[in-house]
């Protein structure tokens, strides 16, 4: 598999280089030359197959032979040995849980993966290796827990201070070792400005592989389609409309790649919150990024997401066959904590934030379409979130690893949104 940037300037490589570089040097995203095509045999076996096993076959084209196969298949066992329910909150709304992973949010399936990829990788490099990620509230902690203790690898997090939740700020600043926080002030936006400057800093690359762990980079990406097959090895039924939490759009960028890989859908819904730049982008088709705004649900607060070029990269740029596989909805911190509470009070269920947006997007969704039925994507542990326990006015089931994490201090170093500092601080790892 090759893979080419969507800015067209840089030269197409492989997997294994497209995960080292994170970036084209264009500063473009890598997109593979050819969107795979799965085979009705493997649709066919999927409710029989293990989820190790959809895995590998779901990734190995995108990996080609990048990694071999014996390596790849322990590769996504170690990956996807957790556990994905898919849980039935009201007759035509089911959850698919995905914060059962060890920092209790979907994105430990991405870091996981390239953690392992990586690993894999640096035992032919001749350079140190370096993996900067910056997170507006659960990428952080899932990539600290993924590459904590990875020899020959050092991992640089910019989060924005103030803007996560203290549960989110322990799980990536309390493991030390080769994992260093960067507490910056300013927003998520300016934090992957910085990751980004970095990744094109020639000084650096000249001295170090530096990567990204965030949803640019492909290893961190594409794993992110095997929770939609899990969802429906567990479905009964016509095909469901994924209603997916959106910030950055990595994750549902991966679902309908997936889909246009051949996996049954009735459909994509990107649940937003007040940053609406995608849903204000499908009503005129005019994309206009601004400055995130503050919410409930802080790890969808992006004014730019990333990966939203490489939806369009799917749908070769064209705006009406977008707007045929794509809906977006924004929902309000008002509507969100509604939500909460009805959701609660009529089902017992208790949804986070991010999974409260995604609720209150498909029940409207489905409001005009009374022959369907929809699946949201839970993407975090509600313990992760202090809001949840005010909102609803209960207490939140803290699972061990949570409780562990409030008896550890927190270490982070305070910076400006500065690209010289964070330089400094990722030459110092050499």
């Amino acid at each position: 598999m090759q893979y080419f940037s969507t800015n067209r300037h840089s030269p197409l490589t492989n997997f294994r280089e497209a995960t080292l570089r994170g970036q084209p040097d264009d500063l473009g995203l890598y997109f593979p030359s050819v969107i795979p095509q799965l085979s009705r045999e493997f649709l066919g076996d999927l409710r029989e197959m293990p989820n190790d096993q959809i895995a590998f076959e779901v990734i190995k084209p995108y990996v080609g032979d990048a990694i071999d196969e014996q390596s790849l298949l322990s590769i996504c066992k170690e990956t996807v040995d957790l556990s994905f329910p898919l849980v039935d909150i009201s007759e035509r709304i089911s959850t698919l849980e995905l914060f059962h992973g060890p920092t209790l949010a979907f994105k430990d399936v991405g870091a996981r993966f390239m953690s392992r990829c990586l690993r894999h990788f640096a035992k032919e490099a001749d350079q140190k290796t370096v993996v900067i990620v910056a997170t507006s509230g659960d990428t952080g902690g899932a990539v600290a827990a993924g590459f904590h203790g990875v020899e020959c690898i050092e991992v640089v997090i910019l989060y924005p201070k103030g803007k996560v939740s203290r549960v989110q700020e322990l799980q990536l600043t309390t493991l030390g070792g080769n994992v260093t926080a960067l507490e910056v002030r300013g927003t998520f936006d300016d934090c992957q400005l910085l990751a980004k400057q970095a990744l094109a800093d020639p000084e650096i690359k000249e001295k170090l592989f530096l990567t990204s762990a965030n949803s640019i980079n492909v290893a961190r990406w594409l794993p992110q389609q095997f929770y939609y097959f899990y969802a429906l090895k567990q479905w009964e039924g016509e095909p469901p409309v994924f209603s997916v939490p959106s910030g950055n759009f990595g994750n549902i960028c991966a679902g309908i790649l997936a889909h246009v890989s051949g996996m049954p859908a009735g459909g994509f819904l990107a649940a937003c919150n007040a940053n609406t730049v995608v849903p204000d982008f499908l009503e005129t088709a005019i994309y206009r990024p601004r400055p995130s705004i503050a919410t409930l649900s802080n790890a969808m607060d992006v004014g730019n997401p990333s990966n939203f070029v490489r939806i369009l990269e799917i749908f070769n740029n064209e705006f009406p066959t977008l707007k045929e596989n794509l809906s977006a909805a924004s929902v309000t911190d008002e509507e969100t904590i509604a939500t909460m509470l009805k959701v609660y009070d009529e089902t017992g269920y208790t949804l986070d934030p991010h999974g409260a947006v995604g609720y209150k997007a498909l029940a409207d969704h489905l409001m005009d379409r009374p022959g369907q039925k929809g699946i949201v994507l839970e993407t975090a542990h509600p313990v992760k979130f202090d809001s949840v326990s005010e909102i609803l006015e209960v207490s939140v089931e803290t699972p061990p690893s949570v409780l562990d994490l409030l008896n550890k201090e927190k270490v982070a170093t305070e910076i400006e949104a500065d690209q010289e500092t964070v330089k400094e601080v990722i030459l110092s790892r050499i």
